[in-house]
């Protein structure tokens, strides 16, 4: 029976197996941000399960490393960093079970776009020289900075944020959008800076996704701008002024002084070449044009050029400037003559007042006194000695000396002589009328150094001459209109008297010429008195008097003629307002301009000269500039004129003088060109070409157009007509247009073409004629078409290969159809663009698709293979000449572009949170202390990159830094897409060194393209050693190592580096086997952690747990090597330790020998209590309360706790076998007597128990396994009262 009972349910089971359906995934697509944080719930998987089965979530597939999934939740949270530029889809593969079923899904997750990318210039620096005189606004360079993100993230806005020196700030400008630096200052090599250096911003968009807050990322580079100097400026002399010395008489070639020149172009520097401009004394000096040096030239005399000379020098740059000249300046160098005592002292009579005296060499004086008169006699003698410092004696020789002294008698420089009259009675004008003497000048110093002057003395007589002109008559002239002021002429009179030098006045007479002319009564200036009554054209002569008088009145008179000259102020009169001239085109015509002109005749101002105004139609005539005669200068065409004039020429004829300045007046000739039929019919096309459809009376064919050139309607009216070739088909009548006529051409009305019949094309001879039966011929050929009925049909397209970032105009590819009908124009229609991105298609805009078929790039965007790699061109064809039925293709057709890659990507390195450290385990030579990640965004060779370790430096804890030899290399590897640059060392690295290094680290593609990065390799003191003991297996530890790593991380927030991991080799150690993980703990900023320190962070209840479940037991200091110590010692100790061990194992037997006694005690007080008990309430099983025996003997009493007398002890009546083991009493039983004790470490210790043995549980007291029967519910348990036990007593 219980066989069968058996069979029957295990059917059922299989049956309600089988009708158990699986889960069901409800969403298989997910958006997920990319910069959702690892362990940070990224979605929940959707699945249902129709009998609401528990269901168990797992995932699959090679993206699962990216992903946890609760098992019971279906919570998906992040477990690896998500990267949407290396694939913005993922496929993640998931199944679900209910435990029976098992349903699998691929979930296709969205990752959605977050402001991950800083931009990255595609130059590390940009550096330029430009000319100081570059032009302001001139465009410098253009930076370009790319960012993988997309949208507003992706876009770069650009910004100088310094220049320096930082006056330099507003010389330079940028466009935020392009890039482009330009100048928008003016630049000096010399008076600015000769550099600046740009400190270049290029800052995204910014955007969020995960975090409200957006993100910004900038990146900086620089660009050092060399100013190179141009030759702009002029020389400059140095040491100014110039002053030098030389003595008179100097041999020739004797130096005098140099003079510097220096290019203030100081980049420029050029040779100096120099040369003397001026001087005032010519070929005195010269100058060495190589070095400045000035010389005597000639021989110097200071008495004929003075005590300094003044020369102009010039200093010229040897090579043209900028303007195409050479730069050039002038400097005065001023040359002082020292003086010798060469010259003897001469006399000199000096005239002039003021500024202006001069003095000449004389030997000979004359001077005049009254007769009779004392006082001093005026000879204007001067005596002079040429040289600078001189000592004169004057003495006075003679026959008639003693009647004069002279004055002064002695003198030391340029000084007046007089002579005084001593004995003025011997002064007699009747007795002499003249005295001669000679005055003696002799130097002192050189008493042979001599000059004699002969000086004559006339003896005045009184007032008694009149005035007289030198001449009777004068003809003076004068131009007309000249200003009032203008000197006519200048006439004085001489009177022999005296006392009337200089003292004779003047007038003009008669009084009537004043209105005209007047003269200076004190100068005999004569001057014209009013400009415009001096008019030659209404008075050309006039007479006057000029009057003399003397101080006494006596007068003096002659006569002036003047004569009014012409001036050039009458215009050329033209004798016609107009002329008017009418002439057929070819023919010629002649007219003449006629003018006259007022002014003299036998002068310039009335010859008159002509010309043609320059005009549209000037050059087609020419005219006689003496004769005025105006002629056409070649055949006139009237269709050659601008209709709108209707044959009608205006030109501007003008009559110019030729006076200073010429007048000219200017007169219109209008020339009438009358038409002529000399222009035939002219078609406007070479020949014609119409279709027709067949059957249609009437219809039109299409129209010709032809033209005649002549302008008036007599001569360019046209008519068509068909002359051949229409087989009576078509008709043809004229219409007429704005520009020519036109002629239509139609079915006859009585005519139906057919084009069935031999005739489906006509080649028809249309004639056009104009009025005079001038003709042309043209031929137009008609076709006759066939109705249009068929769909055109696309053929096979090749495929199309075209390279990346390719900017051709020209077409790629193109798409073919075919129409069967005879007459059909096929058309090409875009039906779509599809671009495969990441494997799948999206739509695009990459292609345009020309009417004709013809596919070309679109200009407007770039072709990238890193972006999309292939481009589908879906188009339609359709026929525009289709009458009946559709006019398109069936099927559509399709053209594949091939996106060719080529090397256009740097590579880009790949952000790293890792702190590289270097200890003295990995500090020998070869060891890799750090690596760098890189990627190519080109594909095939063009990807594939070389590392190199391009420079090393280190920098200590004061933050000095220094270059050091190439201490490291770089291994390149490769994993997957992703190149890796392990560095290693190249040597034995000195671990006394306290700071970092840095190491830069580039990375190269096949075609040259790199980029850098800068690593912070830090150096760790073997003082912050820490060891982790594990009580796992080496092999356990290893394996668990990436997971150590993490749980150490997570605690400390520091960079965990392991360098060994090792078994303990002590004796405890290898029986319980233990490993020892040592390690160094270092933040990113270089700062290591302590052991003390690691050991409190990783305490905390956060850390610990998860870290003790892998095995960690100990946290402690890396063990150093102590000396040597006396074994001697440790014996004591040891013996020492023996003794407490000894006492403590007597201590521990007397304690439980104790207890054993107390048990068997309160075993008796059980006993006693237990015959109290009602045996009907006795079952079968333990009888003594609270312990597992009928008898006293070996019981073990139950805590001394407060426990109700009806709680139920739910012993099992069939596990008698267990209520006879006998247990062992608790050893802290007197810790537990009081009632505020917690049980529930004792609890928690069966518990444990029971979990790691499923065996039947032995427990330490019964009163435990009796609690410990209360939770189990697998089968019913029978329990009794005692209402007699409360209590026992301990």
């Amino acid at each position: 029976m219980e066989g069968l009972t058996g069979r029957f349910l295990l059917l059922c089971l299989i049956s309600l197996t089988n009708a158990n359906t699986g889960p069901v995934i409800q969403t298989v697509v997910y958006s997920v941000c990319e910069d959702t944080p690892i362990g940070a719930d990224a979605f929940t998987i959707n699945a249902t399960d129709p009998e609401n089965d528990p269901m168990t979530f797992s995932l699959t597939g090679s993206n699962a490393v990216y992903f946890t999934v609760g098992t019971s939740t279906g919570i998906v949270t992040v477990n690896r960093q998500l990267d949407r530029e290396s694939s913005d889809l993922m496929q993640l593969g998931v199944v679900v079970s209910d435990g029976l079923n098992f349903s699998p899904a691929d979930l296709n997750i969205i990752l959605l776009e977050a402001n991950d990318n800083k931009p990255i210039f595609q130059e590390s620096s940009y550096d330029v020289e430009i000319p100081e005189n570059t032009a302001v606004g001139t465009s410098l360079f253009r930076v370009h900075a790319t960012d993988a993100d997309t949208a507003a993230a992706g876009v770069v806005q650009y910004s100088i944020d310094e220049v320096t020196p930082s006056d330099g700030f507003n010389l330079f400008s940028i466009v935020s959008t392009t890039g482009e630096v330009r100048l928008n200052g003016r630049l000096n090599y010399t008076a600015l800076s000769t550099f600046y250096r740009l400190k270049i911003n290029a800052t995204d968009g910014g955007g969020q996704c995960y975090f409200d807050e957006p993100k910004y990322f900038s990146s900086i580079a620089f660009s050092f701008i060399t100013v190179v100097d141009v030759p702009d400026l002029n020389p400059q002399f140095i040491s100014l002024p110039y002053v030098g010395r030389v003595e008179e008489n100097s041999p020739v070639g004797t130096s005098v002084l140099k003079v510097t020149a220096i290019d203030q172009d100081t980049g420029v520097n050029d040779d100096i070449i120099y040369s003397i401009e001026d001087s005032t004394a010519d070929d005195l000096f010269k100058i060495s044009s190589k070095d400045g040096v000035i010389s005597v030239m000639s021989t110097i005399d200071r008495e004929t050029i003075g005590d300094t000379v003044t020369v102009v020098v010039k200093a010229t740059e040897s090579k043209l400037n900028i303007h195409g000249l050479q730069a050039s300046t002038t400097a005065n160098v001023q040359i002082n003559i020292i003086d010798l005592n060469d010259n003897k002292p001469e006399f000199y009579k000096c005239g002039g007042s003021g500024d202006e005296i001069s003095c000449v060499e004389v030997n000979n004086f004359v001077g005049e006194v009254f007769e009779h008169s004392l006082g001093s006699v005026p000879i204007n003698m001067t005596v002079k000695d040429a040289d600078k410092i001189s000592h004169t004696e004057l003495i006075l020789e003679g026959a008639d000396k003693d009647i004069f002294s002279v004055e002064p008698q002695l003198t030391t420089s340029d000084s007046v002589v007089q002579l005084l009259v001593k004995q003025p009675q011997m002064l007699d004008f009747e007795e002499k009328q003249q005295v001669v003497l000679q005055v003696v000048a002799i130097d002192q110093e050189e008493p042979s150094f001599r000059s004699t002057a002969t000086v004559t003395i006339n003896i005045k007589d009184t007032n008694d001459n009149s005035p007289k002109f030198p001449e009777d008559t004068y003809k003076l002239t004068v131009p007309e209109h000249s200003p009032s002021g203008t000197s006519v002429a200048h006439i004085t009179a001489e009177d022999p008297d005296t006392m009337d030098q200089g003292n004779i006045t003047y007038r003009l007479l008669p009084d009537s010429i004043l209105l005209y002319f007047d003269v200076e009564p004190l100068t005999g200036i004569v001057y014209v008195k009013n400009e415009t009554l001096l008019d030659r054209e209404v008075r050309s002569l006039y007479s006057a008097t000029l009057q003399a008088r003397d101080t006494d009145g006596k007068p003096g008179t002659t006569v002036l003629e003047i004569t009014v000259t012409d001036i050039n102020d009458q215009h050329p009169v033209i004798n016609r307002d107009s002329y008017l001239v009418f002439v057929e085109e070819g023919g010629q015509f002649e007219v003449k301009i006629e003018a006259t002109d007022a002014d003299d005749p036998d002068t310039v101002n009335s010859q008159i000269v002509y010309g043609i105004m320059p005009s549209r139609y000037s050059d087609n005539f020419t005219i006689d500039p003496n004769t005025g005669v105006l002629r056409n200068s070649g055949e006139l065409n009237r269709e050659a004129l601008d209709p709108k004039l209707n044959g009608r020429i205006e030109l501007n004829v003008t009559a110019t003088d030729k006076g200073t300045p010429p007048l000219s007046t200017v007169v219109t000739v209008i020339i009438n060109v009358e038409d002529i039929n000399d222009n035939t019919p002219q078609f406007q096309a070479p020949f014609y070409k119409f279709s027709v459809k067949e059957g249609e009376k009437g219809a039109f064919v299409g129209s010709v157009y032809a033209v005649d050139l002549d302008q008036t309607t007599d001569f360019n009216r046209i008519s068509f007509s068909i002359i051949d070739g229409s087989f009576g088909s078509f008709i043809i009548r004229t219409f007429a247009e704005e520009q020519g006529y036109r002629g239509n051409i139609t079915v006859d009305p009585d005519i139906e073409l057919d084009y069935e019949s031999p005739r489906k094309k006509f080649n028809l001879r249309v004639e056009a004629t104009d009025l005079e039966q001038k003709k042309a011929i043209v031929m137009v050929d008609v076709d006759v078409l066939d109705v249009n009925d068929e769909r055109p049909e696309f053929k096979p397209t090749s495929p199309v290969t075209v390279k990346e970032n390719t900017t051709i105009s020209d077409a790629i590819g193109n798409f073919t159809a075919m129409d069967k009908d005879g007459n059909h124009l096929l058309v090409y229609h875009l039906e779509s663009i599809k671009c495969r991105c990441n494997g799948s298609l999206t739509p695009c805009s990459w292609v345009i698709l020309d009417p004709t078929g013809e596919v070309r790039l679109n200009p407007e965007y770039r072709v990238d293979y890193e972006q999309c790699d292939q481009v589908v061109v879906e188009a339609q064809v359709v026929d525009e000449y289709t009458e009946k039925g559709e006019n398109s293709s069936v099927t559509t057709g399709e053209m594949v572009i091939n996106i060719e890659d080529i090397n256009d990507n740097a590579p880009e390195f790949i952000p790293s949170d890792s702190v590289f450290v270097v200890v003295s385990e990995s500090a020998s030579k070869g060891t890799s202390v750090a690596g760098v990640t890189a990627t190519d965004r080109d594909s095939g060779i063009n990807r594939q990159i070389d590392f190199k370790v391009t420079g090393v430096q280190f920098e200590d804890t004061n933050n000095h830094t220094s270059n050091m030899r190439m201490l490291f290399e770089a291994v390149t590897t490769q994993q997957k897409d992703i190149y890796v640059g392990i560095i290693q060392t190249t040597e034995g690295l000195e671990m006394s060194l306290k700071g970092k290094y840095l190491v830069t680290v580039t990375a190269t593609d096949t075609g040259g393209l790199s980029s850098s990065t800068v690593l912070d390799i830090f150096t760790v003191d073997e003082s912050y050693k820490v060891e982790l003991q594990f009580t796992r297996t080496v092999e356990d530890v290893e394996q668990s190592r990436n997971q150590i790593i993490r749980s150490l991380t997570a605690a400390t927030k520091a960079a965990v580096e392991v360098v060994a991991i090792r078994a303990d080799n002590t004796e405890a150690s290898r029986a319980s086997s233990v490993t020892v993980m040592v390690a160094y703990f270092v933040y990113a900023n270089g700062t290591a952690l302590t052991s003390n320190e690691v050991e409190k962070m990783v305490s905390d209840p956060e850390h610990y747990p998860v870290l003790a479940d892998l095995g960690l037991r100990y946290i402690g200091k890396a063990p150093v090597i102590e000396p040597d110590v006396d074994p001697l010692k440790y014996i004591l100790l040891g013996m020492v330790g023996g003794l407490i061990i000894v006492l403590a194992v007597l201590t521990t037997s007397l304690m439980c020998t104790r207890r054993n006694y107390r048990r068997k005690l309160k075993a008796a007080k059980a006993m006693n209590s237990a015959s109290l008990v009602n045996s009907d309430n006795q079952k079968s099983g333990p009888v003594v309360p609270g312990t597992n025996k009928y008898t006293m003997e070996g019981a073990n009493p139950v805590l001394n706790l407060n426990i109700d007398t009806t709680m139920a002890l739910d012993l099992d009546e069939e596990s008698s076998d267990v209520d006879k083991v006998s247990l062992n009493s608790l050893d802290y039983n007197d810790e537990m007597t009081s009632p505020e004790k917690d049980t529930k470490p004792i609890m928690q210790m069966i518990h444990e128990e029971e979990e790691e043995d499923s065996a039947p549980p032995e427990y330490i007291e019964p009163l435990g396994a009796a609690l410990a029967q209360r939770g189990r519910k697998e089968k019913p348990r029978l329990g009794f009262n005692n209402p007699a036990f409360s209590t026992t007593d301990l």
